[in-house]
């Protein structure tokens, strides 16, 4: 959910028979939401979404350092095959020049997911037993999440969420899930952090992902968690306002030691959100709205 990283399928997962619509850039996509100069919108041609994959590029690769393919670094873009599948959230700063792209996430509903085999999520975690226990509900994957240096801010984070909100309100979802990146990939680095997730806010069993064989379980961890503000002050801040609104996480991490993190998966139900969140955007999504 927060650092997506390129990685290989696990397996194809049974799912429901969905179509399998072609995607298409809707070029007179509606603003999603407005606060004072920065308004957030889906990429309305493939320009917006060069764009958001440059942005992916600049933080992904030369602000934390991942290794980039040949091509990658050929383009300065993050891409890869989900993107042609995926509808991709801006964030837009209207007070420089024509508008500048700052913050963007990436949103893939499951009938487009069958259309390129399954979700990115899958690369790392099993999601069968997610989809068995919940059937009838419609998932969307989030994935790379990333704003420029100088926007990360609240008010940037809140029009991604109110973005996010009202896109899964229009396509009625009722699970939205990812991966969060813990930085580097010592366990014991974020011991506290991930003690912490592991005795208060983990997946009940019929929900839990399996993960790839390079993982830990948080509970095998025993860190001690000492001061808990500081613990859940340590957590990375995305991770945070998901658990805020309501998400739980997988009882296993990932080990990525290609791109040098520790991943967790994150399930947010729309039935779970907090009431709080839910007044404050609007069950309707309409509070941001321009």
């Amino acid at each position: 959910m927060e650092i997506g990283l390129g990685r290989m399928m696990l397996k194809p997962v049974p799912r429901r028979v969905l179509p399998k619509p072609k995607r298409s850039l809707n070029p007179a996509a509606p603003l999603l939401g407005k606060l004072g100069h920065l308004e957030t919108r889906l990429a309305r041609t493939k320009a917006d979404i060069c764009a958001a994959q440059s942005i992916r590029y600049r933080v992904f690769y030369e602000e934390l350092g991942a290794i980039a393919p040949p091509s990658m670094k050929v383009l300065r873009r993050d891409k890869d095959a989900f993107d042609k599948h995926c509808d991709h959230l801006l964030v837009i700063d209207r007070s420089v020049g024509k508008g500048k792209i700052v913050g963007t996430y990436r949103l893939l509903l499951e009938d487009h997911a069958c259309s390129v085999g399954g979700f990115y999520s899958e690369g790392e975690f099993d999601l069968v037993p997610l989809i068995a226990a919940n059937p009838g509900h419609r998932l969307m994957e989030l994935g790379r999440s990333c704003i420029l240096p100088d926007y990360r801010s609240k008010r940037v984070m809140e029009l991604l969420w109110q973005g996010t909100w009202a896109y899964a309100v229009k396509n009625s979802v009722d699970i939205l899930f990812g991966c969060a990146s813990f930085p580097g990939t010592d366990p014991q680095a974020h011991g506290a952090a991930l003690s912490w997730l592991a005795q208060n806010a983990t997946l009940g069993e019929g929900d839990c992902p399996a993960a790839t064989p390079d993982s830990l379980t948080l509970s095998n961890l025993n860190a001690d968690i000492g001061n808990e503000r500081r613990a859940v002050a340590a957590l990375p801040p995305l991770l945070k306002g998901y658990l805020r609104l309501g998400a739980k996480i997988g009882s296993q991490a990932v080990i990525d030691r290609q791109f040098d993190t520790i991943d967790v998966f994150v399930v947010l139900k729309v039935a779970d959100i907090n009431p709080r969140y839910l007044a404050h955007y609007g069950a309707d999504a309409s509070r941001f709205t321009a």
